[in-house]
């Protein structure tokens, strides 16, 4: 039963997904990058300052849609496939999103960019906080979106849900949106099954990453839909960690935090990755806009 359910929940994010991929291909630029061993598939398409990307578990850098058009629209946005992910292969070594965040430092070689914002989401968002802790130097801001600092950040039910992830999922996801959009793009087809076992064991280990948060130097946002799979009290923890939500910010905003915190109303986790709102409110941050009114009530 429970496997079922999180199968569901699978399956209804793809759904989702596949319904937006974008079909935009004007001015796009693909390519791989070869990083310790991997090949990593990725597209850019805007102009602008340079913005990376990450996709969550299971999907590929088309799940954003209309969100990664939206932010192309101001920005080179370098999206790009996961470890074992869409087009990346996923080779001999074992899925960690703290290899796959040091990873993002090479491929950033490869495109000739040397510094860029992040934007991460969920497991894409485990990727850019290693990044963030591991370069800080290549990390200009960073955005992480519905993605925990440790395990427990999860809700309870949701742990048991990912216990469940392993190969045995793989006969009863063929003719899934997610199954099939993995057919078609994946270099070596067969490592399905195998990705769903590797992101399985990476989900069942527990892992606590929340003293790294002080290890980011650069301003960071953290953004969760009200209805997110992660806790509302591991967030506003994380957001103290940041030294946010700590005082009030004072009449002249002089207790102001460098760093942000959004709760997206009426947004759960399998959509936040094409939500608008995600770009709308990611964006002003990305582009170092605090928001501060122009004249002080009362003045």
């Amino acid at each position: 039963m429970m496997k079922r359910k999180f199968m569901t929940y699978l399956l209804a994010a793809a759904v989702l997904a596949a319904s937006h991929i974008s079909s935009s291909a004007q001015n796009k630029q693909t390519g791989y990058a070869e990083v310790n061993g991997l090949k990593y598939y990725y597209e850019i398409t805007g102009k602008g300052e340079p913005l990376l990307l990450l996709h969550g578990g299971l999907g590929t850098l088309d799940m954003f849609g209309p969100v990664r058009e939206m932010l192309a629209s101001q920005r080179q946005v370098i999206a790009v496939d996961l470890h074992g992910h869409g087009r990346t292969t996923l080779g001999t070594r074992d899925f960690d999103p703290v290899s796959i965040g040091a990873d993002m430092a090479g491929l950033l070689d490869v495109v000739g960019v040397k510094q860029a914002d992040v934007l991460g989401y969920s497991m894409g968002g485990f990727v850019a906080f290693h990044f963030g802790v591991q370069h800080p130097n290549r990390v200009r801001r960073l955005v992480i979106a519905s993605a925990p600092f440790a395990q427990n950040g999860f809700y309870p039910e949701m742990l048991l849900m990912q216990a469940t992830v392993s190969s045995a999922m793989a006969d009863s996801m063929k003719g899934s949106p997610m199954y099939d959009t993995y057919m078609a793009v994946a270099p070596v087809k067969e490592d399905f099954p195998r990705l769903l076992d590797q992101v399985g064991a990476f989900m069942r280990k527990p892992y606590d990453w929340t003293a790294d948060i002080a290890k980011l130097t650069m301003p960071v946002m953290l953004v969760y839909g009200d209805s997110d799979m992660v806790r509302l009290e591991h967030i506003v923890s994380a957001y103290h960690s940041l030294g946010g939500g700590l005082k009030d910010a004072g009449w002249q905003r002089e207790h102001m935090s460098k760093n942000r915190l959004a709760i997206l109303p009426n947004v759960t986790h399998y959509e936040m990755f094409m939500a608008p709102q995600l770009a709308m409110t990611a964006m002003p941050f990305l582009n170092g806009r605090d928001g501060a009114p122009e004249r002080l009530w009362g003045e």
